[in-house]
């Protein structure tokens, strides 16, 4: 079966991935929007387990499903993947549980799983950044904000883009449907009014009426 979680605005996920057996493994999938051309840095990490072969894959919800990142094997030090988005659109992180040969599913084989997607301005460095650029304590806390609200600006941005897409298609819808009720008003009017010449024609062929 294939779960998918959208992550909350926190961006973390902590959760216990029961094990399964090789021919029967399906992934359980979580998922976070990212504007296109947006650094993403997923970092993840899964608790001790033992029999069991935890992996992960990172695909973009595209048609092709084109994959980010992926790890086969995870440990419990900490992964890091980064990369940037081609389009707007779901990161998709999907996870599987693997028993080794000859086990069972059973309860007790399970793997905690943890992880945090950062994205755009909170992938930067901010300590490295400031040993380069020789930015004081204050100075780093402005380029923090400058950060923020750089990516508050083009979140907007996008809400206000998505908004006038979804007003550009209520409006053509609303359209056509105006169109097609029109339409099918002609039509119930034709039929009736050829309803009635054709049962005048009848009666009088009939003589019923004059």
């Amino acid at each position: 079966m294939f779960l998918l979680a959208v992550l909350p605005s926190a961006q973390s996920l902590k959760f216990d991935l029961p094990a399964q057996e090789a021919d029967e493994a399906s992934p359980f999938c979580v998922s976070h929007y990212v504007d296109d051309e947006t650094q993403v840095v997923v970092k993840v990490s899964v608790g001790p387990g033992i029999h069991q072969k935890t992996s992960l894959e990172i695909t973009d919800d595209s048609e092709h499903l084109n994959q980010l990142w992926r790890k086969d094997s995870l440990s419990e030090d900490r992964q890091r993947a980064t990369f940037l988005t081609k389009q707007a659109g779901d990161v998709v992180a999907c996870f599987t549980n693997v028993l080794s040969n000859g086990y069972r599913p059973d309860p007790k084989y399970t793997r905690t799983v943890d992880i945090d997607f950062d994205i755009g301005s909170e992938t930067i460095d901010y300590e490295l950044l400031a040993k380069q650029e020789k930015l004081k304590p204050m100075e780093v806390e402005l380029r923090k904000l400058e950060d923020m609200v750089k990516d508050i600006l083009e979140n907007m941005e996008h809400l206000q883009a998505r908004e006038e897409r979804m007003r550009n298609t209520n409006e053509s819808t609303n359209e056509r449907v105006k169109y097609f009720s029109t339409l099918t008003m002609v039509v119930l009017v034709s039929l009736g009014l050829w309803q009635i010449f054709y049962l005048k024609q009848f009666f009088r062929k009939k003589r019923l009426i004059d």
